[in-house]
């Protein structure tokens, strides 16, 4: 059982909490980086903490900050799940205009209607599968990521942003009373500059947020000056 799915069937009520899934080893190759990453969030300009470092190869920073990325999330939703059930949330949506339906290829063959918990809980245990895959995130020094790691890379994101959308458009009131918007924005941010970063999600898929992308984009434009483009990958 994935981390994530025993935090999920621990019980309901306040007491639940969330355990982050084993992230970066002694001794890997992106546990470097992931400390690289904690000192430079602390800078607050979130811009420059998702760029790639100096000397770095490309694939072991998307490693590290997937795995990063991906406790984020799950750390976020844990904090509305108690209001995000199955009678709430009959269908994975952002709003009225976008609806999302679970395939992984597999169990999940094609597009199919699941309730917005139980999406996020497949979500959750398919990222995680390939995270613990040495075959798509290797660890080990001298082991090769796969040819379209980019791709799967983008995958995950365009689905770890979908749990985003769902909150901001289903849960913010509760977001709000529990006092946790900050936190939620700054993750969401965090995010969304590292896709922004990267281009690793269309824009079509980005549009159920897009006006807060931009009142974000405008707001640390005006705090920390533009955004420089992205380099060329």
């Amino acid at each position: 059982m994935s981390l994530f799915a025993e935090w999920w069937n621990g019980g309901s009520g306040k007491g639940k909490t969330f355990k982050p899934r084993v992230g970066h080893k002694p001794g890997t190759r992106t546990l470097r980086l992931h400390v690289h990453a904690e000192h430079t969030l602390g800078s607050g300009n979130l811009r420059v903490a998702v760029g790639l470092p100096d000397g770095e190869e490309l694939n072991e920073w998307l490693a590290c900050k997937t795995v990063d990325l991906f406790n984020e999330v799950a750390l976020v939703y844990g904090m509305v799940s108690d209001f995000c059930t199955g009678h709430s949330c009959p269908k994975m949506t952002a709003g009225a205009n976008y609806e999302y339906k679970w395939a992984d290829g597999r169990r999940y063959k094609s597009p199919t209607d699941v309730t917005a918990p139980q999406y996020v809980t497949l979500l959750m245990n398919w990222v995680q599968e390939q995270l613990d895959d040495e075959a798509i995130f290797p660890t080990a020094p001298s082991a090769p990521f796969p040819s379209n790691f980019r791709d799967v890379v983008g995958n995950i994101f365009r689905r770890l942003f979908r749990v985003y959308a769902h909150i901001y458009f289903c849960h913010y009131e509760r977001v709000v009373e529990l006092t946790f918007e900050a936190h939620l924005n700054s993750c969401f941010k965090h995010l969304m500059y590292f896709v922004l970063e990267f281009a690793l999600v269309r824009d079509e898929e980005l549009k159920p947020l897009q006006p807060l992308i931009d009142k974000m984009l405008a707001e640390d434009d005006a705090k920390w000056g533009p955004r420089a483009a992205p380099p060329d990958q």
